[in-house]
């Protein structure tokens, strides 16, 4: 396979979470070049204006909204993307982002894995020009998310290489089950796949996500600000993982590295490849200071134990936060409802996480090759917090 020159016409599912809409604003800004792609169809399960996306405007993008690729039939999808999708027949790569969580490891197989096979056969069938399916996955691969029994602790950086996890994680994980299924969907055919392994996604999204680090933080700091006023001391809110060391995956590296790839079938084809900002790894003692800068705050190290969880801060600060809202006019709904029911998110990946999990990137840089491209703590974390804020999702103080 050579690389692949022909102007495409994108899909994007998921396109309102972290990673689609990285995806599609990186093509809106003609990455990796203005010809690349002439077209990209936007999918999102909630209705999404393009004001509210914070994409650039563009004749490229058709936005399409309340696409269910869940409760859809095989047949009852494809007459979907025939009637929502213009020039269906010219797709050439499709990004598949779109994701359901479930606290059961089975049914979140299951569901998942459906809405990837039912799209992915539907658009083989009704576009003859498909060239790659390509999607984040991430380093769950490694078993992170097995905490105390994470098995590489010995085995550092992570590489490619790696053998896979042991059972029964390796069954209970659904990427296990994407690449299986990619795997057999592909043999054979004129398209190829390949899958992209961030660590802890930093990024915007504009409807509101529960699951997205850096929102929980923005949330956090900015109350604290306002409550605290400028200048104040913020303790760090774990202990033991002050000082570990890992790799950030701003949501623009991602898209950029895996549209890339996705383009590059000779380098990157069947391939999973680990993607982080930069080669090399950084630690929350570095990190926190940073970041709590940006909001006119001092990040101290926890010496007398954690700092308060942020989710926990921002519930018992509430009235507050609501307060704060009508001041700066900012957006409503992005603390109360949903986000409380998911308030361990922010604990679990700033605390629970007190192991080193660094990534190697020789294989991410030898397929990104001269195009490569690294980002600091300041470029990964502010640019997020930036598009917050012009989205009045937190002040400007």
């Amino acid at each position: 396979m050579g690389s692949i020159a022909e102007p495409g016409h994108a899909l994007v599912f998921g396109a309102s979470g972290i990673n689609g809409w990285a995806f599609v604003n990186a093509i809106l800004n003609d990455y990796p070049t203005a010809d690349s792609f002439n077209r990209v169809t936007a999918f999102t399960n909630r209705p999404l204006s393009t004001e509210a996306a914070q994409w650039p405007q563009s004749d490229k993008l058709h936005l399409v909204s309340g696409l269910d690729l869940i409760n859809n039939s095989q047949e009852e999808l494809e007459r979907e993307f025939v009637q929502r999708i213009p020039q269906l027949d010219k797709v050439t790569a499709v990004y598949f982002c779109a994701y359901v969580m479930d606290p059961n490891a089975e049914t979140e197989i299951a569901l998942n894995i459906a809405m990837l096979k039912k799209t992915v056969i539907a658009i083989e069938k009704l576009s003859s020009k498909l060239q790659v399916v390509a999607f984040p996955t991430g380093v769950k691969a490694y078993g992170v998310h097995l905490l105390d029994q994470f098995p590489f602790k010995d085995n550092l950086p992570l590489k490619e290489s790696h053998p896979p996890i042991p059972e029964p994680a390796r069954s209970l994980l659904f990427y296990t089950h994407q690449w299986e299924l990619m795997k057999t969907l592909s043999e054979g055919k004129s398209w190829f796949y390949c899958d992209v392994r961030p660590d802890i996604i930093i990024g915007f999204v504009p409807n509101n996500s529960a699951h997205n680090l850096a929102q929980w933080i923005a949330l956090y700091l900015s109350l604290y600000r306002e409550i605290h006023g400028e200048g104040a001391e913020v303790v760090f809110p774990g202990t033991k993982s002050w000082s570990i060391l890992s790799n950030d995956s701003n949501q623009d590296t991602i898209a950029r590295f895996a549209i890339y790839a996705s383009l590059h079938p000779e380098a990157s084809a069947g391939k999973s490849l680990n993607c982080s900002d930069h080669s090399q790894p950084t630690s929350w003692s570095v990190k926190w200071p940073i970041l709590c800068q940006y909001f006119g705050l001092k990040g101290v190290a926890p010496t007398n134990g954690a700092g308060p969880d942020p989710a926990a801060f921002l519930r018992e600060h509430q009235d507050q936060w609501v307060a704060m809202e009508k001041k700066y006019g900012l957006q409503t709904g992005h603390l109360l409802g949903d986000n409380i029911s998911l308030a361990h998110v922010s604990y679990f990946l700033m605390s629970q996480f007190d192991f080193d999990r660094q990534v190697d990137l020789t294989e991410m840089h030898r397929v990104w090759g001269e195009a490569t491209e690294e980002r600091n703590i300041q470029e990964g974390w502010f640019t997020t917090f930036d598009r917050f804020k012009t989205a009045k999702i937190i002040p400007e103080f």
